[in-house]
């Protein structure tokens, strides 16, 4: 807990004074109760790049370490038992932690650690699935059996797929006749022996896991390579982000890509979530954001999809829409509107009202016109689609929802604005 890594708690006294009445009511005699600060922007694995999902597996190894070490274990090991501050894995689940019998040589969480864990990095690294695609309908993880579908047998003699899918898949032939007898817990000679088998496990997962550890992105891959912008045009956009979000405390940065501007926000005690759709983005961006100690939630999540609620009801996780809202003093929508008007088809109108709705104070937004190379590059022919967009139908939207509180040309195609929320 003093080093960030399991979520800092605090028992109550014995009378729960710190309740509220009517939740002391529902407290079972002889129980306690932990207080735990609340994360400040929840998140869940299937918005993850696979660099975060590693993360949070090594977190969780770690801590299933350093508990055989004091004679405990986890009893479970999800990627859902972990949420970021920040580019940090965090652990949650307290109740995972519990004395360990001396003469039990099993780590009883192995098969969800390698289900949740390392067949969806598996997939990702070496088939192209993303953990979008993956994690949504797979809460329990990739069984062996989808993965053995998904791997040639050829794979299945080379490593990592040998001790991933290889070897698990010839000690599982034949489990649906076999004796119920092996499946009885059995006890280890002495204590000695369990602990060093246990420990041998742990060691093996954590070989495993780093055998399926995202490849590095492509340095080529970064907002410096893909934007059109000379020196100057970038600095003055730079300074002018800048200064808008000086006073701001919580920062959204919606279509980020590799996050130079996420990255330029979160100085000071600014505290940003970016979202992209694009996992290499996202993966890239935690990495820089990790490395340099930056307070940066990264996450996959396509602002004109975003995720819905899911899970029992639809309540065990939030929409996104949902957790966002109100959540951020400052909004950047930096060079990404042009790409909701083109590709989603989204009028200004219903753009700027989103915007609205996610800030409770300003938003950065950016102007790119129809004759912009990019913006020609999206519409590849159809500019006829957008005749009517130009600045002043750009700023008569803005102007619904906020006023215009300061601009600054970048180019002869492009314009950024400040926007202040109206009735905030």
């Amino acid at each position: 807990m003093s080093e960030g890594v399991i979520s800092q708690s605090t028992l109550l006294d014995a009378a729960f004074t710190e309740l509220p009445q009517e939740w002391r009511n529902k407290v079972p005699a002889g129980a306690a109760v932990l207080e735990h600060p609340p994360v400040r922007f929840p998140s869940y694995p299937y918005e993850w790049a696979p660099e975060m999902l590693h993360s949070a597996a090594s977190c969780t190894l770690t801590l299933a370490q350093n508990a055989l070490a004091s004679s405990f274990i986890l009893k479970d090991a999800t990627p859902y038992n972990i949420m970021f501050e920040g580019p940090r894995p965090v652990f949650l689940d307290i109740l995972s932690f519990k004395p360990r019998e001396p003469l039990d040589p099993l780590w009883r969480a192995h098969a969800q650690f390698v289900q949740t864990f390392v067949y969806p990095l598996l997939a990702a690294r070496y088939f192209g699935l993303d953990l979008t695609e993956i994690l949504p309908s797979h809460r329990d993880g990739l069984e062996l059996k989808k993965m053995l579908r998904l791997c040639p047998s050829w794979r299945l003699v080379f490593p990592p797929f040998l001790g991933a899918l290889g070897i698990p898949a010839l000690l599982s032939r034949d489990s649906e006749t076999s004796d119920p007898a092996k499946y009885r817990p059995r006890s280890a000679r002495d204590a000695q022996e369990a602990r060093f088998l246990l420990d041998r496990l742990l060691h093996r997962s954590r070989r495993l896991l780093e055998s399926v550890k995202p490849r590095p992105q492509s340095e080529a891959f970064s907002y410096e390579s893909g934007h059109t912008y000379s020196p100057g045009a970038l600095g003055r956009k730079e300074a002018f982000v800048m200064e808008a979000v000086e006073t701001s405390r919580n920062v959204l940065d919606i279509g980020c890509n590799a996050g130079k501007f996420s990255l330029l926000a979160a100085g000071g005690e600014r505290s940003v979530v970016a979202i992209d759709r694009d996992p290499v983005a996202i993966g890239a961006l935690w990495t820089r954001a990790n490395a340099a100690n930056l307070d940066v939630l990264p996450l996959v999540v396509d602002i004109a999809r975003p995720n819905g609620g899911s899970g029992w009801v639809n309540h065990e996780s939030a929409a996104f829409l949902d957790r966002t809202r109100g959540k951020f003093d400052c909004v950047l929508a930096l060079a990404i509107i042009h790409h909701l008007l083109v590709s989603e088809r989204v009028p200004l109108a219903a753009i700027f009202e989103l915007l609205a709705q996610l800030t409770t104070r300003l938003a950065v937004v950016e102007y790119v016109d129809p004759e912009d190379s990019q913006f020609r590059r999206l519409t590849r022919g159809r500019e006829d689609l957008h005749a009517d967009v130009n600045v002043g139908a750009f700023e008569a939207a803005a102007r619904r929802q906020f006023d215009i509180a300061g601009s600054c040309v970048l180019t002869p195609t492009r314009k950024i604005y400040e926007l202040a929320k109206r009735g905030r």
